[in-house]
């Protein structure tokens, strides 16, 4: 383990082996492409490693831009206390690359492993036989063997109902789990109506894989690396943590989740391999299938095995999108398959070998029941079960052979599997049937209460027939006692496969069913009270099918709410729209139109989610919404409708239209008198005011939102928004208080938001104040501090996936660059940036970044770019009304045209373009005048000071420059006023 010294008494510790940094007894979290970086710059002490060393080391299969490594950089110095300018660890190399400075300690025999902590064994473990199934095995063990070796491997194992895929992978896993390396987890999709329950095998898996010797590993690396995660596990966590992660998690994005799960897998098996099987694929959620593909097209070690079992048929005949992600997979190679076929007759002969001790099958006997259950092993199995129990199998001389001849053998077995388990049904009970159809209702697996609620039954009465069934081995399967939230303890059983459900379904005529269906979602539905929600896709599927529309709409809603807080927006949107569709079955009153309303804003919201705020679906959902509240009067719900309507017409920069939704929120907010209300109405008005350049309103609606948020210390899970309020409000008056002249207030705001957020422990929040404080920095001319912020918040973006502020802070990064004389890599990352933006359908800030963009120009001496940018960005402005920036336009305009005049050297003309660039000054002070913008103000008066100096001017110049000048009362180091000062004083023949 390689230690470090940092201060005095104090060690770093480098972990390799376990991908950790030690700061004494304390862990230093760094992701782990930092900790990557870390890692190669410490194996090469002392040297100088360049950038594209770096980056063709740590992402050897995925291209990046440089801010990818600058991000890790800068990570790695804010968890170590180092600093660029007097580094300890990390020095920078001017343009070149790092080195890495500290002293080191020898690594010890024993690899870097903490102190009592044994290195797992990577040697594969032998898995039990299963008749003629060896050669499958044999596949299986050895994808197990590479991915024991760190590659890791997704397998399909693919075949028809009844074709041993269970048997096969339940003897796979118990090889595996008994050799103790492999952990093992489990999960199970189920047959839903509609999308299903987002990520339920996933959760289910890593649920089982907690119950065995991995739990402590387990919990700790989703604690660290998959928070996500953890807050769909509650039962891990307590109370106060959990609240403290969900927090932490909000607005966590699909992608989020799926980096943070792949990661936190790939920690895990750093000493020891994980397996995960996910049965029945066919019936699988989207979400789930977005895990299976992303973490088979990640490129890093993990000794990972991931097999996900499914019946060709089903995903073939529906478009199924599991057959999209699978092609893919195989086209890049990615994943593996695993065709499993019907057993061959020695196969079958194998079986009976077994199964009819005594004696030897005859050669008829194996070939006949081949034929008859084309190796069908389920099929098989039951057909000897039947000939047996019918005496059609007989034994003589110490071999089995059919009773009489094939022909007429044949008149008395079934067809096929199907009829099998007709005849099966046949020799019940009328009672028994009836708890089998019944219970092939409640579920593949079912509660015996619930059965008993179908057929308005004493529980005890169905737990006899139940066990009698399972005693004699038909059809049913024990598995346990379930408890519900109620009390009502009861019997759990299952089918023992799952096409005995289906067909067993399949006799239960349609007035039953609906009948069966209702029955059994009432009593779950008062069994689970409150708690409700954790089986709504269930309750959801027996209302639908029960005809209870209204019920039925009311639970599609709760399964949506919980696939929204798993960030399986496709799930949520597939769910809303099935409720929406089941609405107009149900009366058309105002219950009806008010269960509408919600269900639109949630729509929107999801929307929004998976298409951004942009979309026109998502104004689509809203404008839907606001006309249900124009029927049903003034609402609640109104209030977010107009947010939702607000969100979407600022990002598309309907500016007016902003406005007059904020307003509309701002009376509506009035009339419903809570202090969440008013708060929210005060930022979205504010923020419509800041982006029209009507500051003073602007400020004055932002700091009265900002006091209702701390006098009333409103918690941020009073908003329906993705971040807190508190720190947007500081964020958007720390940049009105900057254009209005006040840099140290507008400091202060920014300080303010950036600790809210860090103690809310919110990264959303976070992402939106360092981004927000990078523009303040470039605005008030502060060029290291806006790269500062900048490179936190692409660090804190591109960890969490927040794509719009991703975008946000690597343009303000690239300016930042180009501030210290880095003109190309600070406008390749202005233009990635810019582009990356647009991509996210947003609008509105463009003539902002654009003018950056230009100013970047400008400093490379590309003016004619620069100019043709400005008049995209004043094109704009006179389109959306974005005012706020206008006046720094025409600025920079004015200087760009005096630096393509100097850069022709032509006399003639000269004239004219001093005479439009002083236009330009001039219309740049006027604008800044009549928003009061008195930092924008101080910086044309300036520009235009110097044109006029240098046109002999001189009184007139400092007649403007003083009068500004001398208005500012704070701020006076900053940039702008130490060069106005300097510029006064040369102008009166002297310095100040």
């Amino acid at each position: 383990m390689s230690e470090v010294s940092q201060g005095e008494g104090v060690f770093l510790r480098l972990d390799p082996g376990n991908e950790r940094v030690w700061h004494g007894d304390q862990p230093v979290k760094l992701t782990p492409k930092a900790f990557a970086v870390l890692r190669y710059l410490i194996e090469r002490p002392g040297r100088l490693v360049t950038k594209d060393d770096l980056l063709r080391a740590i992402w050897r299969e995925t291209v990046v831009t440089e801010w990818a490594l600058t991000a890790c950089i800068y990570e790695i110095r804010k968890a170590l206390g180092d600093e660029a300018r007097a580094p300890q660890y990390l020095e920078t190399v001017h343009r070149r690359g790092y080195r890495f400075i500290g002293p080191l300690a020898p690594i010890p025999a024993d690899g870097g492993l903490e102190p009592g902590v044994q290195r797992q064994k990577s040697e594969p473990v032998p898995v039990p036989n299963v008749v003629g199934r060896e050669d499958e095995l044999g596949h299986l063990k050895r994808w197990l063997e590479t991915a024991l070796g760190g590659e890791r491997q997704v397998v399909f194992v693919v075949g028809e109902a009844g074709i041993g895929k269970t048997a096969l992978m339940e003897a796979f896993a118990g090889g595996m789990a008994a050799g103790g390396d492999v952990g093992v987890g489990w999960g199970q999709c189920i047959e839903h109506y509609g999308a299903g329950e987002a990520y339920l095998p996933v959760l289910e898996a890593l649920g089982q894989l907690y119950r065995t010797p991995w739990h402590d590993r387990l919990l700790a690396v989703l604690r660290h690396y998959a928070p996500t995660w953890l807050v769909h596990l509650p039962w891990l966590v307590s109370g106060a943590e959990l609240e403290t992660m969900q927090r932490r998690v909000q607005g966590a994005t699909r992608e989020r989740m799926l980096r943070e799960l792949a990661q936190a897998l790939e920690v895990l098996t750093a000493d020891g391999a994980v397996a995960l099987v996910l049965e029945d694929l066919h019936w699988s959620d989207h979400a789930t299938l977005d895990f299976v593909s992303y973490l088979a097209r990640r490129r890093g070690e993990a000794r990972l095995l991931v097999v996900g079992t499914y019946r060709p048929g089903e995903v073939l005949g529906r478009g199924h999108p599991l057959r999209g992600v699978k092609q893919e997979l195989l086209v890049h190679g990615q994943c593996r398959d695993l065709a499993l076929e019907g057993l061959s007759e020695s196969g079958v002969r194998e079986y009976l070998g077994l199964r009819l001790p005594g004696g030897e099958p005859e050669a008829g006997l194996v070939q006949w029941l081949h034929q008859r259950t084309d190796g069908n092993p389920l099929f098989m199995v039951k057909m000897v079960d039947y000939m047996l129990g019918r005496g059609l199998v007989v034994e003589g001389n110490g071999r089995w052979a059919l009773r009489e001849p094939v022909g007429g053998v044949g008149e008395w077995v079934p067809e096929s599997l199907r009829e099998m388990i007709e005849k099966q049904m046949e020799e019940l009970s009328a009672e028994e049937k009836q708890v089998l159809e019944a219970a092939s209702v409640a579920g593949t697996e079912f509660s015996a209460a619930a059965v008993a609620a179908g057929l308005e039954e004493a529980v005890e009465g169905v737990e006899e027939r139940c066990q009698r069934l399972v005693a004699r081995k038909q059809l049913l399967r024990s598995c346990g006692v379930e408890e519900w939230p109620d009390g009502t303890v009861a019997g759990r059983y299952g089918f023992i496969h799952a096409l005995y459900q289906n067909v067993i379904a399949e006799r239960v005529g349609g007035a039953r069913l609906l009948q069966l269906h209702r029955r059994i979602g009432e009593r779950k539905e008062a069994g689970y009270g409150e708690r409700t929600g954790e089986i709504a896709a269930e309750l959801a599927t027996h209302f639908a099918q029960g005809r209870d529309h209204r019920r039925a709409v009311k639970y599609l809603g709760q399964a949506a709410k919980t696939a929204t807080l798993r960030s399986a927006h496709t799930e949520a949107i597939s769910l809303l729209s099935r409720a929406l569709e089941l609405l107009p079955t149900l009366p058309d009153t105002p219950e009806r139109t008010q269960q509408e309303l919600i269900l639109q804003i949630s729509l929107g919201s999801s929307l929004i989610a998976m298409k951004g705020y942009a979309a026109p679906e998502v104004e689509g959902a809203y404008t839907r919404a606001r006309e249900l509240c124009q029927r049903v009067g003034e609402t609640p719900q109104l209030f977010s409708v107009l947010l939702g309507l607000w969100a979407f017409s600022l990002v598309r920069a309907k500016l007016q239209t902003a406005r007059a939704l904020a307003e509309q929120c701002l009376r509506l907010a009035e009339t419903l008198q809570g202090p969440a209300f008013l708060m929210q109405a005060r930022f979205v008005l504010g923020t419509s005011l800041f982006w029209l350049g009507e500051l003073v309103p602007a400020r004055g609606h932002l700091e009265h939102g900002i006091a209702l948020y701390d006098s009333q210390k409103l918690h941020p899970s009073a908003f329906r928004v993705v971040h807190d309020p508190g720190v947007t409000c500081r964020s958007y008056a720390a940049r009105v208080l900057g254009c209005l002249g006040y840099p140290d207030q507008a400091r202060k705001r920014n300080r303010e938001a950036l600790t809210l957020a860090e103690q809310l422990a919110h990264p959303f929040s976070l992402a939106f104040a360092l981004s927000f404080g990078a523009m303040l920095h470039q605005c008030l001319g502060q060029g290291h501090e806006t790269g500062e912020q900048a490179d936190a918040a692409v660090a804190l973006c591109a960890e969490h996936e927040f794509a719009l502020f991703l975008a946000v802070s690597t343009v303000l990064g690239g300016w930042a660059l180009t501030e210290r004389g880095q003109g190309s890599e600070g406008m390749t990352r202005m233009r990635q940036g810019l582009a990356a933006y647009r991509a996210t359908g947003a609008e509105v800030s463009r003539p902002y970044f654009l003018a950056l963009v230009a100013e970047a120009h400008g400093r490379v001496g590309q003016t004619e770019e620069g100019v043709a940018l400005l008049a995209e960005a004043l094109a704009l402005v006179s389109r959306t009304g974005e005012r706020w920036y206008e006046a720094e336009l025409y600025r920079l305009r004015g200087h760009l045209l005096l630096a393509q005049q100097q850069q022709r050297e032509i006399i003639k003309g000269a004239s004219e373009s001093i005479s439009e660039a002083e236009a330009c000054f001039r219309q740049a002070i006027a604008i800044a005048r009549r928003q009061e913008a008195k930092s924008l103000e101080l910086r044309a008066v300036i520009s235009l000071s110097r044109l006029l100096q240098s046109q002999g001017r001189k009184e007139e110049a400092r007649t403007l420059l003083a009068e500004i000048y001398g208005w500012f009362t704070e701020g006076l180091e900053t940039e702008d006023l130490k060069e106005a000062r300097a510029l006064l004083g040369a102008l009166e023949g002297r310095l100040r």
